[in-house]
């Protein structure tokens, strides 16, 4: 008897389960899972310039991705202008240019957001993404940076970056293609073979959710 009342007491907490509490757990599951997949050049949160937060893998997982430190009082500054024709000549294609102002480098970009955003707006139609101000180096160095400037993550060309306008430049898959110092234009023909050679890629499969 004591027997039979436990095995019922066991059934209707089962049956009590709602469908919700059931499925509730593969989702979580699934969650990590794609957090985890992104790759780790891109799975960094950061603030645009209007200062909202975003996380890179979220918008541009897939495609073929440059970052440039870029500075608004630099001898390199005219960059700004084949970086904007690059972008609008390829971004159908998959790719992207992030800008990230930076200070560090003789106090060559020492505005507000509001300011780097009016001026690269006005002065050179920049229409590419545009992000807060980082550090890119030293003690107070972005996450991003570390990794992208990494023997790790970029072992053919590790270290500081050295000055404004550096490109490092990502494949679909997320690592590191090619990094270009400061002296080379984005117009220079080595620049846009990469660019076009990433791009002439497959995007990576994305993995099925179990």
């Amino acid at each position: 008897m004591r027997k039979t009342v436990l095995t019922a007491l066991t059934l209707a907490a089962l049956l009590a389960l709602s469908p919700a509490a059931i499925t509730a757990a593969p989702k979580k599951a699934e969650s990590k899972k794609s957090k985890k997949d992104a790759p780790v050049t891109l799975n960094h949160k950061v603030k645009t310039i209007a200062k909202k937060d975003v996380n890179l893998a979220d918008k541009y997982a897939g495609q073929v991705v440059m970052f440039v430190n870029v500075a608004s009082r630099c001898g390199a500054t005219p960059q700004y202008r084949d970086l904007e024709a690059m972008y609008k000549k390829y971004k159908d294609k998959g790719f992207v240019i992030l800008g990230f102002p930076c200070n560090q480098f003789g106090k060559q970009e020492p505005g507000t957001e509001e300011e780097i955003i009016e001026f690269c707006e006005e002065n050179y139609g920049v229409t590419f993404p545009m992000f807060a101000k980082i550090d890119v180096k030293g003690k107070n160095q972005a996450p991003l940076y570390k990794v992208l400037t990494s023997k790790e993550h970029n072992p053919d060309d590790p270290g500081d970056v050295r000055w404004n306008f550096e490109k490092i430049l990502l494949a679909r898959d997320g690592t590191v293609a090619a990094r270009f110092r400061t002296r080379v234009n984005p117009s220079d023909k080595k620049v846009v073979s990469v660019v076009e050679k990433e791009l002439a890629k497959p995007a990576p499969t994305k993995k099925k959710k179990d």
